[in-house]
């Protein structure tokens, strides 16, 4: 193995067709979020704007956008990525400072920029920036991590990021070095570090949790959401679940999103899901999104080149981190922060860049024939 670079030109003779199953499997949740986001946000729709149909348009827009992304970036050669990720690096670094100076201020968090009519989380791109760093460094530059040296020095490249999004964002933070974490495991031959890094980052998280007392507010909400007045979006979250029993009430049919889930579009969507669809539809759900990480999985073994199975597992594991600490969430099983739904809760920059990243795996499964062992 030499690199990317020249791994992306032993390997062009064996360009293929895309992975079908992945495409349908994210035409599937697109799809299905765009209907589910219309039943939730119709109420705030009519309420905020005289229009119900208000975020499905705007969700639409961004929808149409990220396919279009997808199939661009599933025709562009992986390895072209590698030359620009310090680049991108830099970039989405930038980006972070720019909303710490003049980003825009919502629901009490400041992640947003805005360029005239058109605002974005740039916290988004930094996700697909640090995939592609940390593919190019450990693919170009050691191949594998077999020492504890290596491994901090890897994890100290993603570290400015996650300060820098964890000032306004520690969700997404977390999500960052949930990826970093990922990436280095998959790269690294032995298990121990991974104990003494996982016991270090809970000590760490431990008193970055006791700096800020509205951190330890959050803990004990969780315990006891009744309690608080805060507590009120995770108490009507959980009256939704409930509510929906087996089969759920029916497509539209949720009283809880008529004002009483706050934001039910956003991060609560889940719960929208259970009330609606029931346990039955739920379930449904998030075996697509199993199906999801399942067809990223086969591409990534399948990779015979250290970069592209990188590349690939840090999208699987952004996907994976992210569902799951979204209906954990949701489903009071950790502290309440916000994280969004892939492909179903409302934002436009979220489900623009994953589907871009959907189509970087893509390109990957193009470039290698899916019947072969790889690298990973």
């Amino acid at each position: 193995m030499t690199g990317p670079d020249s791994a992306g030109k032993e390997k062009k003779h064996g360009s293929t067709a895309p992975d079908y199953g992945l495409v349908l499997t994210v035409l599937l949740l697109a799809g299905f979020g765009l209907v589910v986001l219309y039943s939730t946000s119709s109420w705030n729709g009519q309420v905020k704007f005289a229009d119900p149909a208000y975020y499905l348009k705007k969700q639409l827009l961004a929808t149409a956008l990220g396919l279009a992304a997808m199939y661009a970036v599933s025709c562009i050669d992986y390895h072209k990525w590698g030359k620009l990720a310090g680049l991108g690096y830099l970039i989405s670094l930038l980006l972070q400072v720019a909303v710490l100076i003049f980003g825009d201020e919502y629901n009490g968090s400041r992640r947003w920029l805005a360029i005239g009519p058109v605002s974005f989380q740039p916290s988004e791109f930094a996700k697909v920036a640090v995939i592609l760093l940390l593919a190019r460094v450990i693919s170009s530059r050691l191949q594998r991590i077999v020492t504890l040296r290596q491994m901090l020095g890897v994890m100290l490249l993603a570290l400015p990021l996650v300060g820098l999004v964890g000032t306004n964002n520690l969700s997404t933070a977390i999500i960052i070095m949930g990826i970093a974490v990922i990436l280095i495991f998959v790269a690294s031959p032995g298990y121990l570090r991974f104990v003494l890094i996982g016991a270090g980052g809970a000590g760490f998280l431990a008193v970055f949790l006791s700096l800020e007392s509205y951190r330890l507010e959050r803990l004990a909400i969780w315990r006891h959401p009744e309690a608080y007045e805060k507590g009120y979006q995770t108490m009507q979250g959980l009256y939704a679940i409930g509510s929906g029993g087996l089969f759920g009430v029916g497509f539209g049919g949720s009283l809880q999103k008529l004002g009483f889930v706050p934001e039910a579009q956003n991060d609560m969507i889940f719960s929208i899901v259970c009330e609606e669809f029931g346990l039955m539809g739920a379930v449904l759900l998030m075996l697509l999104f199993v199906l999801l990480v399942w067809r990223l999985y086969s591409i990534a073994v399948h990779v015979q080149d250290l970069f592209g199975c990188l590349i690939v597992t840090g999208i699987l594991g952004h996907i994976l981190i992210q569902v799951i600490l979204n209906i954990a969430v949701v489903t009071n099983t950790i502290p309440n922060t916000g994280i969004t739904l892939p492909f179903v809760s409302y934002g436009g920059t979220s489900v623009l860049f994953l589907l871009s990243e959907m189509g970087m795996a893509l390109n990957v499964s193009r470039n290698h024939p899916h019947g072969e062992s790889g690298i990973c």
